[in-house]
């Protein structure tokens, strides 16, 4: 078995890294005031949704069958497209949300100064 090391190949050792960084970022997080700290939620469920990910689409097959490995069959098709389309969706809502935001925003006039307009007036008469 190429590429491992103590019995387990390099998709553990990613799945730990994973973990450890989350393990980090939540304890910077944490010592965050406000409503930065709350950023801990979306760190621990993209680490939870990227182990998910990784634990049940492994990319190496575990059988000895060499036909079977000669065989090219894109077995992720469904679930690459099932990706693009929730990337693509949330993208899209991200666009349309912060669009009238950008267009929407209020300019307000700059206030005229009362002493420069009395001082016109007076000039005027």
């Amino acid at each position: 078995m190429a590429g491992t090391v103590l019995g387990v190949g390099t998709g553990v050792f990613f799945i730990a890294l994973i973990w450890i960084v989350a393990f980090v970022l939540r304890m910077i997080l944490l010592r965050a005031t406000g409503p930065t700290n709350l950023g801990v939620i979306p760190v621990f469920l993209l680490a939870l949704i990227s182990t998910l990910i990784l634990v049940f689409f492994p990319r190496i097959c575990n059988c000895l069958n060499i036909s079977f490995l000669l065989q090219t069959v894109d077995t992720f098709f469904i679930s690459q497209y099932v990706l693009l389309s929730v990337a693509s969706v949330g993208f899209l809502v991200a666009l349309f949300g912060l669009l009238p935001l950008h267009f929407l925003e209020a300019v307000y006039a700059k206030p005229l100064n009362t002493l420069e307009l009395s001082g016109q007036a007076k000039l005027a008469c």
